[in-house]
């Protein structure tokens, strides 16, 4: 008499990413934040999670940070080569924003030192080119609800974020302290401030409910490097990525496109033709 088999136990279901959390420094080439020993926490991030050791912002390194921004959440710089606040520029194509708000979900951006929400202009260390929701025109009904003041770890918007659930899109912009940038008044240390900002934050990041369901990817990116090479870090956060370091070149419209993917929206400017990142970092 043949004895059956034991049934084999059911696969487990991987989680795909469903939301994105994007947060980005500013002006520091690759090699000046991981390998110069100048930011510990972002290095084991690195090493922990992905890095993308080709990425160029994909845009002139004659053109200052706005038209990063720009490329970064609509895929064209819309000819901009100038940081002018968002009186100066209005845009009213599509964005990424614009595409999840269609799509019937929401986003959010969290910026640092923010006076009020959806401020279009200068104030203090907050800068509108850094975090640039308020440069879209046809987001703008949503703009006061969804560009909001980001607080700080311990209440605030984006904690209340962290802990209750994230939008489908997050884009965090720390203030000109903490971003790497610098200005009047903040320490002289930048990358370190920028590490130890993100030290801060990204443990509370990763130990809320939409990482630890698998749902949420964290990217880390520059806006650009400098005068001379936009070769900037890229981290990639998920709990399907472990100890991957990709050399295929890949830039903001990369990026982009990622996004994109992982939302389930189509592709704006040159996220079209821009290679895909989430077959090599298990997004």
């Amino acid at each position: 008499m043949k004895r059956a088999r034991p049934a084999k136990p059911a696969k487990a279901t991987r989680v795909r990413s469903t939301k994105v959390l994007v947060i980005v420094e500013e002006n520091e080439e690759y090699g000046s934040v991981l390998n110069g020993g100048n930011a510990p926490y972002i290095s084991k991030l690195a090493r922990t999670y992905g890095t993308a050791t080709n990425y160029q912002a994909g845009y002139s390194t004659g053109c200052p940070s706005l038209p990063g921004y720009l490329l970064l959440t609509s895929g064209s710089t819309h000819g901009i080569c100038d940081d002018s606040d968002a009186y100066s520029h209005q845009i009213s194509g599509p964005s990424i924003f614009s595409q999840v708000q269609a799509s019937g979900r929401q986003w959010r951006v969290y910026a640092e030192s923010m006076p009020q929400a959806c401020a279009k202009g200068n104030s203090g260390t907050y800068v509108p080119r850094h975090a640039p929701a308020p440069y879209y025109s046809s987001i703008a009904g949503r703009c006061a609800d969804w560009d909001v003041p980001l607080g700080t770890t311990g209440s605030g918007a984006l904690r209340r974020g962290i802990d209750n659930g994230l939008p489908s899109f997050s884009f965090v912009a720390p203030d000109l302290c903490n971003d790497m940038h610098g200005a009047s008044g903040c320490d002289s240390g930048r990358i370190g401030a920028g590490d130890d900002w993100l030290a801060r934050w990204v443990p509370r990041i990763l130990a809320g409910p939409d990482y630890r369901a698998g749902r949420l990817a964290v990217v880390i990116t520059w806006d650009e490097g400098s005068s001379s090479s936009n070769h900037i870090p890229t981290i990639v956060i998920s709990p399907h990525t472990h100890n991957v370091s990709s050399d295929r070149p890949l830039s903001h419209c990369a990026l982009l496109r990622t996004t994109e993917e992982i939302l389930g929206v189509s592709r704006l400017g040159c996220a079209a033709d821009a290679p895909s990142m989430r077959a090599a970092f298990g997004l």
